[in-house]
């Protein structure tokens, strides 16, 4: 296999992983395999890689890529799993993790999963390809009121309660089956003067339906508080989110464990003894260049945030 997918902000998260040759790294979003590659290559012989994805194709790509790995150990799973896929491995502690929240090049391409409304596909976006909901159930038999709620909160699309009724319009004469279909649905319900910004009419829709179906909040917001408590004294997390909901998540989750006490702000002296478990690396996001962003237009909203255990 030939790696296709182009990580974004390859160099700033490898340097913010601060790998050395021996460390034990997790890699908790597989995907086109590049993050990993490149960990592959600092950590050397006495070091090991646990990849995790919950996409079983991006697992059995890298397995080609690396057929004889010993120091690489490949899981179909889930990330907000990482507790338990850490102690089935009997992996006590590690020294970096990785967790880039976007979608690969594969996936996104992936004409039988419809992830991206640039390709003609069918209505699923599922990661995990035995999931139960799919986007096809969502558009065809939620409510209009859900499907507005779904598109406002997780796309934040000032047209949501538009494009909700023109899908509960559009579907009482048939489903909607591909993406297609919802692009055009989505078109007729947006104003014209509208449709000629830098986003397609079509992002917002999409990303929400994405982060529905694969419940992509509620898995980060598990995932970051085990990534914590699995990292050795001095390890690191890096994670890159792609949107504004995601990267709030990190920033909360990493201001909480770096804060230390918790007692309520009337108390002249801290009650509770809590001690920060984390610093943050960098206050503020690290971005792409304007270079990486021309190269690689998916770059443009990415956001990187590093934390050190303590």
């Amino acid at each position: 296999m030939t790696v296709i997918h182009k990580p974004v902000l390859l160099k700033e998260s490898i340097a913010g992983l601060n790998l050395k040759d021996g460390s034990r790294a997790v890699d908790a979003t597989l995907g086109g395999g590049g993050h990993s590659s490149e960990i592959l290559k600092i950590i050397g012989k006495k070091g090991k890689l646990i990849a995790i994805d919950q996409d079983v194709v991006a697992i059995e790509n890298f397995r080609k890529e690396f057929p004889n790995a010993e120091r690489v150990v490949l899981v179909n799973d889930n990330f907000a799993n990482i507790k338990n896929i850490l102690a089935e491995l009997k992996v006590d502690l590690v020294d970096a993790i990785l967790a880039d929240l976007g979608y690969s090049s594969m996936q996104l391409e992936d004409e039988q999963i419809g992830m991206s409304f640039l390709k003609d596909a069918p209505l699923d976006m599922r990661l995990n390809r035995d999931g139960e909901l799919t986007a096809k159930q969502i558009v065809n038999e939620y409510s209009q009121g859900e499907i507005a709620r779904i598109i406002k909160k997780y796309g934040e699309d000032r047209f949501a309660r538009y494009i909700a009724k023109k899908i509960a319009d559009y579907r009482k004469t048939k489903q909607i089956e591909t993406t297609t279909e919802l692009v055009e649905i989505i078109n007729s319900a947006i104003p014209e003067k509208f449709k000629h910004g830098k986003l397609h009419p079509a992002t917002k829709t999409f990303q929400a339906l994405r982060i529905e179906v694969n419940h992509e909040l509620e898995v980060l917001e598990r995932f970051i508080p085990q990534a914590i408590e699995a990292l050795a004294p001095g390890g690191r997390l890096v994670i890159i989110a792609f949107h504004s909901l995601e990267d709030r998540i990190v920033k909360s989750v990493f201001r909480e464990y770096a804060k230390g006490c918790i007692c309520p702000k009337e108390f002249p002296i801290c009650q509770c003894e809590n001690l920060p478990k984390v610093k943050t690396i960098n206050k503020k996001p690290i971005i792409p260049t304007a270079e990486e962003m021309e190269e690689n237009p998916r770059a443009r909203s990415a956001k990187l945030r590093i934390c050190e255990k303590l």
